[in-house]
């Protein structure tokens, strides 16, 4: 904490800074992968709730876990190899960030309910309150950021 003393910021010795949570998992495509990365974002939100003290709400966490789902689906779907996903958050948002080795960027189709399918980056970006897509060296990073909150 700071104290402001006529315009001075008096550091008081309980500043301390805090890294965000951090993790990451590397997916193969096999069978079960999308399974695994769910239950791998369920894992990191309960460890944002135990060291973060992160108030998370039943539909925040489910909109991560649907965002997770989506864009890993989409790696598994159209790449041609293994994908990360990489997680970083803090009490207030978390970050998702999936990488894959195709270069070919995501198409966002537009809203259409008569449309079967292709429905994954219009969910992503409902959710979100930030989506990204760049072209890296090995392929492409889809990174989505989705807030927090008790609802």
């Amino acid at each position: 904490m700071t104290e402001d003393l006529n315009g001075a910021v008096i550091p008081t010795g309980f500043d301390v800074p805090v890294d965000p949570l951090r993790r990451a998992a590397h997916y193969t495509g096999e069978p079960g992968c999308i399974a695994e990365a769910r239950a791998f974002a369920a894992q990191f939100l309960d460890q944002l709730r135990t060291e973060w003290c992160a108030e998370i709400g039943r539909r925040s966490g489910e909109a991560l876990l649907l965002v997770v789902s989506e864009l890993v689906t989409n790696a598994d779907r159209h790449s041609n190899g293994p994908y990360i996903l990489e997680l970083e958050g803090t009490g207030v948002s978390v970050d998702v960030c999936v990488y894959d080795s195709s270069a070919a960027l995501p198409r966002r189709f537009p809203r259409d309910p008569r449309r079967v399918g292709r429905h994954g980056l219009e969910i992503v970006h409902a959710l979100a309150s930030e989506v990204t897509v760049e072209r890296i060296p090995v392929g492409k990073r889809v990174r989505a950021v989705v807030g927090l909150g008790r609802d």
